[in-house]
């Protein structure tokens, strides 16, 4: 199995840059960073709605996002996404609109996701139904997208917003010894390391069951109308079309691994990787992925939260 190394100067470049604003973080909650992430990404939203300029769609990214493109990996920084996004047939005349449906927040509210629905309208009439995904970190000029992905779901009737908020556990993390945010960084990259090998040993559906809970979530593919929720029904979802007692696929953290350096939000971002070959010999191309992770406290394991 590929083993993953993680890239530490990103992570040192994020840690330095949480830091700074600490002293604002720690007069608000958890709740109220959720509503004011919510309210950035809503806001993003009806900017590019208004169809001002495409400068609107990608105000949201930071100069750092990473993007997983199919078939391609990772589109690496605003203006590698920028020209991923303007490569799609159509990009030009089409608009966009979206609207964020869930969040989760770290407790010191440095960092964040949120998912939702998105349309593509197409000048020819058509839309497109998508889902995205979105990994957030607060800077000195307010929210902006580290890591970004979203898929195509099925038409039909979904679900509405609000949806689920997961927020930290404020009294689980009061008064924590400090950790450095590479340690927690190689201990994300470590958890990502050990669902892969669970799912050799036990199976792909199994191995989702037991690192993820019954608040994470998965977009689903494009047969879903709406989100996958609970580690069991993810477990189910995954596990089509998988051996009983392992898995076709391993994975590590072999691009980037973010954390909060309050230790309980993570990112990690890499690639999976077939375990066999193609019926001709070759290498099956890597899938990119990224997936967020949270813990619920200071002596709990890393567990996925959104995918």
């Amino acid at each position: 199995m590929r083993r993953g190394s993680i890239a530490i100067a990103p992570i040192i470049a994020i840690a330095i840059s949480c830091l700074c604003m600490n002293s604002r973080a720690h007069s608000m909650s958890p709740p109220t960073f959720a509503d004011g992430l919510l309210a950035q990404d809503r806001e993003f939203a009806e900017r590019a709605a208004a169809g001002r300029s495409a400068d609107d769609l990608f105000a949201p990214f930071a100069d750092e996002v990473i993007m997983p493109v199919p078939g391609k990996g990772f589109a690496k920084g605003k203006q590698a996404v920028v020209e991923a996004f303007r490569a799609q047939p159509d990009f030009e005349s089409s608009r966009i609109e979206w609207t964020p449906f869930g969040a989760g927040v770290s407790v010191n509210g440095m960092q964040g996701y949120t998912f939702g629905f998105m349309d593509v309208h197409r000048a020819d009439g058509e839309t497109v139904p998508l889902k995205y995904l979105a990994y957030w970190q607060r800077k000195d000029s307010g929210w902006r997208v580290i890591a970004y992905k979203r898929g195509r779901r099925a038409v039909g009737p979904h679900a509405k917003p609000p949806g689920p908020l997961v927020l930290p556990d404020t009294k689980a993390w009061s008064g924590t010894t400090e950790v450095s945010t590479v340690d927690l960084a190689q201990g994300l990259a470590a958890a990502e390391r050990m669902f892969s090998d669970r799912a050799q040993d036990i199976g792909l559906g199994p191995a989702f069951a037991e690192f993820g809970t019954a608040q994470s979530m998965n977009l689903g593919g494009p047969a879903h109308a709406d989100f996958v929720f609970g580690a069991e029904a993810i477990a189910t979802l995954v596990s089509a079309g998988q051996p009983a007692g392992g898995s076709t696929l391993n994975w590590a953290a072999d691009e980037r691994v973010v954390v909060s350096d309050a230790g309980d939000l993570g990112l990690s971002v890499g690639f999976i990787r077939h375990n066999a070959k193609a019926e001709d010999g070759s290498e099956r191309p890597p899938i990119p992925f990224f997936t967020v992770w949270r813990r619920a406290g200071p002596d709990q394991p890393w567990r996925y939260i959104a995918e």
